[in-house]
């Protein structure tokens, strides 16, 4: 399956903002990639405002166009406002929840220590970045890659920042999922109203 690996620095220019991870082009190219990057800025249309926000929410969870609309479907037949719900599932999983912990610095780094069975979920390994974490679920680092340098990297220089609806025994090497966050909890800069007008046409 297809997954977007290029330079992190290009989708950084494409949305103006490092959801990929910190990057200093920002500062010398702050306008999109490409010959018409730099030009005058044309009046994008209401369809290209509403992809653009959808493109910008696969970028940052990682997701192909498959997985993200299988997302909205679950997210739309759910109780609540849609767009909130589509964001509380794509951060209850496995993958996010591993990078929100601190045990990978970056998501993709989280998904590929999920893909290589380093991680588990209620004492069983899962490999699978998509499964989908429900309230009282506990992530653990397996315990055969307790050592590995990369999450130990990874834990040492862990972002104090918590998260309210996670909890982490940094002696056990392993989190719980309290529960859903709220929408004013989820850090990243999207505006998922867009994405649920997008999908209504």
């Amino acid at each position: 399956m297809a997954r977007y690996t290029g330079p992190k620095a290009k989708i950084a220019r494409k949305f103006g903002e490092p959801i990929l991870g910190e990057t200093k082009v920002l500062k010398k190219k702050n306008y999109p990639p490409g010959q018409h990057g730099k030009g005058k800025k044309r009046k994008q249309s209401e369809y290209a405002v509403q992809l653009a926000a959808k493109q910008k929410a696969k970028s940052i969870y990682g997701l192909l166009e498959r997985q993200f609309a299988k997302t909205f479907r679950l997210a739309s037949r759910k109780q609540g406002i849609t767009g909130e719900n589509l964001l509380k599932f794509l951060e209850a999983r496995l993958d996010n929840t591993v990078y929100r912990l601190g045990i990978a610095p970056t998501r993709r780094l989280a998904r590929q220590l999920v893909l290589h069975k380093h991680i588990t979920v209620n004492q069983k390994v899962v490999n699978i970045p998509s499964y989908t974490l429900r309230p009282g679920d506990v992530v653990a680092v397996r315990e055969k890659s307790k050592s590995l340098q990369v999450i130990t990297n990874s834990l040492a220089t862990r972002n104090a920042k918590k998260f309210n609806w996670l909890e982490w025994d940094s002696k056990a090497m392993a989190g719980k999922f309290i529960n859903y966050p709220e929408r004013e909890q989820i850090p990243e800069k999207i505006e998922e109203q867009l994405i649920v007008e997008l999908y209504s046409k």
